[in-house]
């Protein structure tokens, strides 16, 4: 049979695919349709001052660095997942997450300073997780459901950065609902669910996007 004959013959049937929206714009309709859902359910339990958050520049430095954080973290989930993606677009949300943990230490540490003993410790605050987790779920769901659309081949990897991104937007929204909590609690219960979410993401990735880890360590 003739080569061009036998072309015509495997791709006459073929239906046209669609080709994926670049990273950033994957990234940025998640965020999209994500923040309405944690607006909607923050604002019956809104407790902010508009006078000092506007004041207040390290509470705006973390309300910022934790925006950033999930959306680069977000970003780095859709592109981890584009065949022969650079591996380095992997430590892309170490940035604004370094700028959001150092502004929390830098609080407990002050904290530390002025109140002693008192002002470092950790208190049970189980209101708190459960109210991330509901604000969490229509993010998770919507990542997933956008990552499942193309197969990584790093799916532990990609499922990691993807948790990052929903524990990141969760604890933006849980910021204005606990304005005045103590910074060790934000350092514990926040920036400690947000890691545990990450290293879960890690361990199930393959699971729940359906796909082994194909690409050897390095």
């Amino acid at each position: 049979m003739d080569s061009n004959e036998l072309i015509t013959r495997l791709t006459g049937d073929l239906t046209p695919v669609r080709p994926l929206r670049p990273p950033w714009a994957r990234a940025g309709l998640w965020l999209a349709l994500a923040l309405p859902c944690v607006a909607a359910l923050v604002w019956g339990k809104l407790n902010v001052d508009t006078s000092f958050v506007m004041s207040d520049a390290r509470f705006m430095v973390e309300e910022a660095a934790t925006l950033a954080t999930a959306l680069t973290a977000a970003f780095a989930a859709f592109a981890s997942a584009i065949p022969g993606s650079d591996r380095r677009v992997l430590l892309l949300p170490l940035a604004p997450l370094s700028l959001w943990l150092a502004s929390v230490g830098h609080a407990c540490l002050q904290d530390w300073i002025q109140l002693g003993a008192e002002g470092i410790a950790i208190r049970p605050d189980w209101d708190c997780l459960v109210l991330a987790i509901m604000i969490g779920l229509v993010p998770a769901a919507v990542i997933i459901a956008m990552l499942r659309t193309a197969p990584s081949l790093r799916p532990r990897s990609t499922l990691a950065l993807a948790a990052l991104a929903v524990a990141s937007l969760a604890n933006l929204g849980l910021q204005f609902a606990h304005v005045r909590d103590a910074s060790i609690m934000v350092l514990t219960w926040h920036l400690g669910a947000a890691a545990v979410f990450s290293a879960l993401g890690g361990c199930f990735g393959e699971r729940i996007l359906g796909q082994p880890d194909r690409l050897p360590a390095r």
